[in-house]
């Protein structure tokens, strides 16, 4: 078993106490091990990250740019190495590890360049002689919440665009994969970052909540996670001032009508449902269909799933990967159960593998269900694992209302080949990400992401729109 260090002040450091690691596909014997911090240990590290941004932010742009450029290249040369522990400690497949990897090289590339940019606008001012611009500037120490379904692509998104504009951040990966997120903390600090300008706190959030929360040096959080967690955290920041940026659940939809081509569009759901076994927060997971084209969908996609070869994400023949933990497993089994309670009924999948060496891990058979209502659980809750529930609808107005029809709202697809009904829905989908003919998964850097009502706040996450997160604007007038 592998014994990791982590990073405070510029200094990779232990403290006697562990958190072990474990390999989802077989989870007898702990991989590694990382350093279970204390509520003290966080409150130095804000101080390193106060001392780090007073540093950090008066550094010049250009080698800020530098520095960020230097680790998405070193990122690049431990691909390899990186991925197989992504795959190790999450469980997804090589395939999407390393995929994982190069985006999380290509977020530090684009923000780099972002860093060189103009960072203001000179305006018109009505009084004679005067020179008005504004002028961003970075908001100071943030805190960076990750999850454990993306442990990799989720930190370098929020790590990457707040050191670009000069922040500091104190960064506290999931508990259950905190390898990945210290591959990315090595790759800046042995690209030259500055001591302290970022601190990872590898721990049990129950230890060390109070400090992690409370600090009064906190400017902003950047938290990815579920509503429960993400809105008590909002609610403890209510009266303090601190930004909240917060991307949370989804219930994702995709409309198939009838005018579809329906091989393409199983292909497609098939690819958002269950990469990832399921457990992105933009996977699909509720399918709307119009009634002409129901049975012949479902056949289709029903053929597509029953495809999927389940297995460690370290066999390269693996189309479905184990869910993160047993916990996990056991919440989207439950979550099955119920819905077969409130009559579902379940066209495959539905249970977990336990097949030869599968016994050892947290597998579950990719599961499609049928005759789900409105009111059901698994049609309303998000589930976040290999579950697909499949309804139809007439036409297309019943098909929006349907996917409007959620507490959430991060991202919905719609298969057609009538350009106007494709505008349409782009139009009325309440959702933050609108895909035609494609899956709901996969949005590139510089695109905007993130999600209306209860899947996330104002503050968009990728491309410019999160520096209105991470910066303050300030107005200057001057006389001459």
């Amino acid at each position: 078993m592998r014994t990791l260090t982590t990073l405070l002040g510029g200094e990779w450091l232990t403290t006697g106490d562990w958190i072990d690691v474990h390999d989802p596909a077989d989870v007898r014997t702990p991989l590694a091990r990382v350093p279970a911090l204390a509520a003290e240990d966080v409150t130095r590290a804000y101080g390193h990250a106060e001392r780090g941004f007073a540093l950090w932010k008066r550094t010049s742009p250009f080698e800020r740019a530098r520095i960020m450029t230097d680790a998405a290249r070193l990122i690049r040369d431990r691909a390899e190495d990186i991925a197989a522990d992504v795959t190790a400690e999450n469980g997804k497949t090589l395939a999407e590890a390393r995929g994982e990897t190069l985006k999380a090289a290509d977020f530090l590339d684009y923000y780099a360049g972002l860093a060189r940019q103009g960072y203001g606008t000179l305006l018109h001012d009505a009084r004679p002689d005067h020179r008005t611009h504004t002028q961003r500037e970075p908001i100071g120490v943030i805190l960076v919440i990750s999850p454990w379904n993306d442990p990799l692509i989720t930190p370098a998104r929020k790590l990457a665009p707040l050191l670009a504009t000069g922040n500091a951040a104190v960064f506290k990966p999931a508990g259950e994969t905190p390898l990945s997120g210290l591959h990315f903390a090595r790759a800046l600090h042995d690209a030259g970052l500055p001591a302290g300008a970022l601190n990872v706190v590898t721990g049990r959030t129950a230890e060390i909540e109070e400090a992690l929360l409370d600090d009064p040096r906190i400017a902003g959080i950047t938290f990815t996670g579920s509503n429960a967690v993400g809105n008590r955290i909002r609610r403890r920041l209510a009266d303090r001032g601190v930004r909240f940026q917060g991307e949370l659940g989804g219930k994702n939809a995709s409309v198939v009508l009838r005018d579809a081509d329906l091989p393409a569009a199983a292909k497609a759901v098939v690819a958002a449902s269950f990469g990832q076994a399921g457990q992105r927060c933009t996977a699909t997971s509720r399918v709307i269909v119009e009634h002409a084209v129901y049975e012949e969908f479902v056949r289709l996609l029903v053929a597509g799933v029953e495809a999927l070869t389940v297995g460690p994400g370290s066999d390269p023949a693996t189309t479905l990967c184990p869910l993160s933990s047993p916990k996990q497993r056991d919440s989207v089994l439950a979550d099955v159960r119920r819905a077969v309670e409130q009559g579902a009924t379940v066209l495959t999948g539905g249970e977990a593998d336990t097949e030869g060496e599968r016994a050892h891990g947290c597998y579950v058979r990719p599961t499609v269900l049928a005759d789900v209502t409105p009111e059901s659980a698994i049609w309303r809750e998000e589930v976040f694992g290999p579950v697909l529930a499949v309804r139809a609808v007439d036409g297309f107005a019943a098909a929006v209302e349907a996917v409007n029809d959620s507490a959430f709202g991060l991202a919905a697809a719609v298969f057609t080949r009538d350009l106007s009904s494709a505008h349409r829905f782009a139009d009325e989908a309440e959702c933050g990400q609108i895909a035609v003919n494609t899956t709901t998964t996969g949005w590139d850097v510089h695109l905007p992401f993130g999600g209306f009502h209860d899947s996330g706040t104002a503050y968009k996450e990728q491309g410019e729109e999160v520096l209105r997160f991470s910066t303050r604007v300030k107005t200057v007038a001057i006389h001459f």
